[in-house]
């Protein structure tokens, strides 16, 4: 079978390619623009584009069908090229769901929390021997592709993203995968290009839950307010099943997991990874998983990549890097990080990357969630507000915003750095947040700096 894909280079575009050319299909595509680590990995596979931009005359093969990706516009010429020659056309989102229709479909939903739940149930799943076909949104540890499609998997798991399925399909993406088992982690505002108002973002996961299969569990949050109202006004043949934060202690350094039977040291941390497990164990154990293999499983467990991530550290310093741009995911992140080492100043170094992050309407929203942070920090990049063509924004209207009187904002990538390089990191941790790279500073090369002059990394 032959497909092409249009817009190959996206984050979940560019796995499911290569998930499909492994199963034996025959592979094309095209992009305007791909960037790393998409390039690389489309590359060492012969899927990179000879050359960028669209090329309609690719259709003229006549592939069985196309998959349009989320960056394609609707008057694509390539998009065009196929309606006139009839090929079926999917979004990647309706191309999932047709291959996952026959099977048990696990949907994890939420602002935040997602990637990390999904990487869980995916270590404990690869851990109990149990098979299973998926789809997660970023990389996770320990898995070559984030796309997985069998003809012998019994079950299918979904990192379920909420931002639209296509140019020419406004609904979210996880409207389309109709779970049997759902998982909502909770509701922060987001992506307000497409969501512009708070009531219309809680539509969408109002909707999410009643798409549920009959019969079919969710799994949620107690501790989020809006998740508990959604849940409990759903009037679906629907399991309800709540789980909130779960015992846990912390020695040196390192985090336990405890219950009656249990005192697991995990590899990760923090107060939002502890509720993402819990929500985790829940979903295993409709899948038949009980909590003895659970907790098992999860002493080895590395995290999800970008999410609390060690970039470097030793006895005086560690440097995270994370994902964290929206104002629940900063805000969790850094108390973390500082109830994980209370005894250390903590510098957090956040960039306002994202529509959202750089609307000046939306900014008051990140009032407080830097304040945990000794030495608190915003980048941005004006070139990216020209980008997403939004008005511009100055350090006085982020100072308000955040409303921390000891914040310092750049707007430099290299005075950024400079900066960071001359501090004294004995006894004091950075954290780098961001959705985006810092305008390309090298963060691998500053924190392997940085432990090598306060000791042995």
């Amino acid at each position: 079978m032959q497909i092409h894909f249009i817009a190959i280079g996206g984050s979940a575009m560019h796995n499911l390619a290569i998930a499909l050319q492994k199963k034996g299909y025959k592979i094309s595509g095209s992009d305007d623009e791909i960037f790393e680590p998409s390039r690389s990995r489309l590359n060492e596979r012969g899927l990179l584009p000879e050359a960028m931009g669209w090329f309609p005359e690719k259709l003229d093969e006549k592939p069985d069908a196309v998959i349009l990706g989320m960056h394609a516009r609707a008057d694509n010429p390539e998009l065009l090229r196929a309606r006139e020659l009839g090929i079926r056309i999917y979004s990647y989102p309706e191309f999932l769901y047709e291959h996952a229709r026959d099977k048990t479909r696990v949907v994890i939903g939420g602002s935040h929390g997602k990637t990390t739940i999904t990487a869980v149930i995916l270590h404990v799943l690869s851990y109990c021997g149990i098979n299973s076909d998926f789809m997660v949104g970023a990389q996770i540890r320990g898995f070559d592709v984030m796309v997985r499609l069998s003809d012998d998997a019994g079950l299918m798991v979904f990192e379920g993203d909420e931002y639209l399925t296509s140019a020419v399909d406004p609904r979210p993406k996880f409207h389309l995968y109709r779970p049997h088992i759902a998982l909502l982690s909770g509701i922060a505002w987001d992506h307000i290009n497409v969501f512009p108002t708070w009531e219309g973002y809680l539509e969408e996961f109002e909707k999410f839950v009643s798409l549920i299969e009959p019969g079919g569990s969710i799994v949620y949050c107690r501790e989020d307010e809006e998740v508990v109202r959604i849940v409990n006004n759903s009037t679906g043949d629907l399991i309800k099943i709540g789980y909130t934060l779960p015992d846990y202690e912390i020695k040196d350094g390192i985090t336990y997991l405890r219950n009656s039977h249990h005192s697991v040291p995990l590899r990760v941390f923090g107060r939002h990874n502890l509720m993402n497990i819990e929500g985790a164990r829940m979903v295993c154990r409709e899948l038949g998983v009980d909590n003895d293999a659970f907790y098992s499983a999860m002493s080895s467990f590395p995290g999800a990549d970008n999410r609390l991530e060690l970039l470097s550290g030793n006895s005086d310093t560690v440097i995270y890097r994370d994902f964290a741009h929206s104002p629940s995911k900063l805000k969790a992140t850094v108390e973390a990080v500082k109830e994980q080492f209370p005894e250390r100043e903590l510098a957090a170094c956040m960039e306002l990357h994202t529509f959202s992050s750089l609307s000046s309407h939306f900014l008051e929203h990140y009032r407080g969630t830097l304040d945990s942070a000794d030495i608190p920090v915003v980048y941005f990049n004006p070139h990216t507000l020209k980008l997403k063509r939004l008005p511009p924004l100055n350090e006085k209207k982020i100072k308000q915003a955040f409303g921390n009187k000891n914040l310092m904002v750049f707007t430099d990538s290299e005075k950024l750095l400079k900066r960071l390089k001359e501090m004294k990191w004995r006894g004091r941790n950075l954290l780098l947040m961001s959705s985006g790279n810092f305008n390309n500073i090298p963060l691998g090369d500053l924190a392997l700096k940085i432990t090598a002059d306060t000791g042995q990394p």
